[in-house]
């Protein structure tokens, strides 16, 4: 059907203000996290990584206008919205944390975090391109409860909790800022004109950040810093970093342990998000929308962007306000100038992290939170044994922190001596190395134990017997260690625990003729 297809709306106004605040302030929160937790050196923050992450979002929502153009002629109707695309906001907290600022800790060089980041976005590139063709599959094997329980760890232990900390350490600020955020993103307080709560927020903490500096007080804005940042402005573009990628394959084993993983999330949250957008209306294959994803990312990543394209849940919600094709091409177009043009350096100089630092907290609860709410509420135990190793891994670099900043390590400390003052810090080792399959695999057991579905359980304990046995799991790094694999104790312990399983289900089969029925959920409600 050749109909005339418009491309822009009076509606578009309103998803272009809403999708590209979100943008936008997610484009502040990366570039917080590169400037304040990695002290990532402006010349790359600025000059290399902005400007790659600017073009790959370009060319991210564009391509998703694009197949919005695409269906409204196909189906002669009006009223198609674009899928919302940004950067992936759980990647930019996983990279960071789980990549980047490890390998800063054990090379000191920011340029190298910066390598190992290029590297990790680059094979989750490769993984959602293959994964499109697989990803119906990966759905129906993995429980709900398992990806997003070990996700729901991560949230944790790794992104609620450092802004959780700096809230308290402004806490005029801080604070504030996050009643401002509580009530509109969970209360659902409409602020006047229907602004945006996180620019509310932005707005309001920057308003008393620059207050309390003209009262003399240690807000950490300046005219100075301000000033600084103004030579900033400029014009930069991407520039080619392939030398950079093929770099971080340094670090392929300490890489691959998260890379494979989170690409399975990657595939699930983008086919949940295209399921949504067909609800609503808008039939999208979820193939090309999978496998557009993962192209932009590698383009993005080849010209130095340590951060993920991906589709973004709340089409259904822009489509009800009036966006439909122009909405999604704008806010391309208003990223590229942004961070092509530098403007992102003087808002992060007039912007104080701490009013930021609420929107990670709130994203750290809702993802935490979603775990349990999008999952039955008897596999809750399952969640809970997800969170586990990742909050072992938060421990174990906490520890080797304090201990790096006193001039010594664990090694010179002695396993031993910390067991005294009840650090048992080789648990910890083990049970945190490689949090992210060990978190999904112990809870697959979990739900597949609560529904007695016990040859199932047994195939994700075999599998995790194997993940061990090559370090993908509980290991330091990938490989074979010393002939009898990298942690040959617990691959055994997970054998036997397969073998076990699976004997529970014959027995259960030879006693009754078939596996018992899932045991009722207990109930968590108070009594009156």
């Amino acid at each position: 059907m050749n109909t005339h297809v418009k491309l822009w709306t009076t509606g578009d106004w309103n998803g272009l203000f809403g999708l590209g605040t979100n943008v936008l302030v997610n484009l502040l929160v990366l570039t917080g996290l590169l400037k304040f937790v990695l002290g990532m050196p402006d010349e790359i923050t600025f000059g290399r990584i902005l400007p790659a992450v600017g073009g790959m979002l370009f060319l991210g929502n564009m391509y998703y206008a694009w197949m919005a153009w695409k269906l409204a002629r196909k189906t002669g109707r009006t009223d198609v919205c674009a899928l919302p695309s940004g950067p992936s906001v759980p990647h930019m907290f996983i990279v960071v944390f789980v990549i980047m600022l490890p390998v800063l800790g054990m090379t000191g060089d920011p340029v190298k975090a910066w390598e190992a980041g290029l590297a990790w976005v680059f094979i989750q590139g490769f993984i959602l391109i293959g994964g499109s063709f697989v990803a119906p599959l990966i759905r129906r094997i993995t429980p709900r409860a398992a990806l997003l329980g070990t996700l729901a760890g991560v949230s944790i232990a790794f992104i609620a909790m450092r802004p959780a900390m700096e809230i308290y350490l402004s806490p005029v600020i801080g604070l504030v800022c996050f009643a401002i955020i509580m009530v509109s993103w969970f209360g659902g307080v409409r602020y006047p004109r229907g602004l945006p709560a996180g620019l509310v927020a932005i707005g309001v903490g920057a308003a008393l950040a620059w207050g309390g500096a003209a009262l003399g007080l240690d807000t950490g804005m300046s005219v100075d810093k301000l000033s600084t940042s103004l030579g900033n402005i400029g014009f930069s573009i991407p520039i080619p970093s392939f030398d950079h990628v093929f770099s971080g394959f340094e670090f392929l084993g300490f890489i691959l342990v998260t890379a494979i993983p989170f690409g399975v999330y990657d595939l699930v949250e983008a086919l949940d998000n295209v399921e949504s957008a067909e609800a609503a209306g808008d039939s999208y294959s979820t193939r090309e929308a999978i496998a557009a994803e993962g192209v932009i990312s590698l383009v993005g990543t080849l010209f130095g962007s340590c951060f993920a394209n991906a589709v973004y849940i709340g089409h259904p919600g822009w489509k009800e306000i009036g966006g439909r094709i122009g909405y999604s091409a704008a806010t391309g177009v208003a990223v590229l100038l942004f961070s092509w043009l530098g403007i992102i350096s003087l808002l992060m100089d007039t912007i104080p992290v701490v009013a930021i630092a609420p929107i990670l907290l709130y994203v750290g609860m809702l993802i935490g939170a979603q775990a349990f709410q999008s999952t039955p509420s008897s596999h809750a135990p399952a969640i809970m044994i997800g969170l586990v190793p990742h909050l072992a891994a938060w421990a174990k670099v906490l520890i080797d922190g304090a201990l790096g900043a006193a001039g010594t390590n664990a090694a010179t400390v002695g396993a031993s001596a910390m067991a005294t003052q009840g650090v048992l810090y080789d648990g910890l080792a083990l049970l945190g190395n490689g949090a992210i399959l060990s978190g999904l695999v112990l809870a697959a057991i979990t739900v597949f134990t609560i529904e007695r579905r016990f040859i199932s359980a047994a195939a994700f304990a075999l599998a995790g017997s194997v993940l061990t046995y090559f370090g993908f799991m509980h290991g330091a790094a990938v490989g074979i260690g010393d002939g009898f694999g990298v942690t040959p104790e617990v691959a055994l312990a997970y054998l036997l625990v397969s073998g076990f399983l699976a004997g529970c289900h014959y027995l259960a089969v030879s006693t009754t003729g078939r596996v018992e029925e899932p045991a009722p959920a207990i109930a968590m409600e108070s009594q009156p």
